[in-house]
């Protein structure tokens, strides 16, 4: 995970510049919002896919990333030829945006999609559970002391099918984090598949909990 910080500059806007899938990716931060900066989670799970394309093969995958914050993941899947939703609160939109169409444009098979995704809020009329299908949901870091877990909640549960594998970092730093990990568990089965003690960031598997006599679902 090579990353090289520009010279500083006299401004909230700052660039960073990362490797991954042997591109290389400028991100556009902001100073202003924490959805507009790259968090380590976000680089440990880029790592995690990349090094795992023989056992997570994302190619022509339908996958959605929530709490996209500047974009880095939803780059690196896609060059990585996954069809990729990005969403993220208005606030951040036009910032992911332009990360997303300026690492992405000539290098993936499938062109990444922006859109606003408000945890918990027009879940069914933005996103219908009849016509929206992923295989899989990305998440880095968004779980977090804010009082939208609830709806955070609710959002992973909408979103996801019988089949549709969630990959989500975390850095533990509050106890809410530890309550979260409990209530997420009484809805999907969790595996801890990678942990940096150092860094206190844990890389989560996730599906949903299957209900005896249920069929399987319509990704398979």
């Amino acid at each position: 995970m090579k990353r090289r910080a520009p010279p500083p500059l006299i401004t909230t806007a700052v660039w960073e510049r990362y490797y991954f899938a042997d591109c290389e990716i400028k991100i556009k931060e902001s100073t202003e919002f924490y959805g507009a900066v790259v968090w380590p989670s976000a680089l440990v799970l880029c790592y995690f896919l990349e090094t795992n394309q023989d056992k997570y093969n994302l190619a022509d995958k339908n996958l959605i990333e929530i709490g996209a914050g500047t974009g880095l993941v939803s780059i690196v899947t896609s060059i990585l030829g996954a069809r990729v939703l990005s969403t993220d609160i208005p606030e951040v939109l036009g910032n992911l945006h332009y990360n997303l169409a300026r690492n992405t444009r000539g290098r993936c098979r499938h062109e990444p999609v922006v859109k606003e995704l408000t945890w918990g809020v027009d879940l069914e009329e933005k996103f219908p559970r009849s016509s929206t299908h992923f295989h899989y949901i990305m998440a880095a870091d968004v779980v977090y002391s804010h009082p939208f877990l609830e709806e955070l909640l609710a959002t992973f549960d909408h979103l996801c099918e019988d089949n549709t594998v969630i990959f989500w970092t975390m850095r533990f730093r509050f106890d809410k984090e530890n309550k979260f990990v409990d209530r997420f568990q009484t809805l999907f089965d969790l595996e801890l598949i990678y942990d940096l003690p150092s860094m206190k960031i844990k890389l989560y598997k996730a599906m949903r909990k299957r209900k005896v006599g249920t069929e399987t679902n319509r990704l398979e």
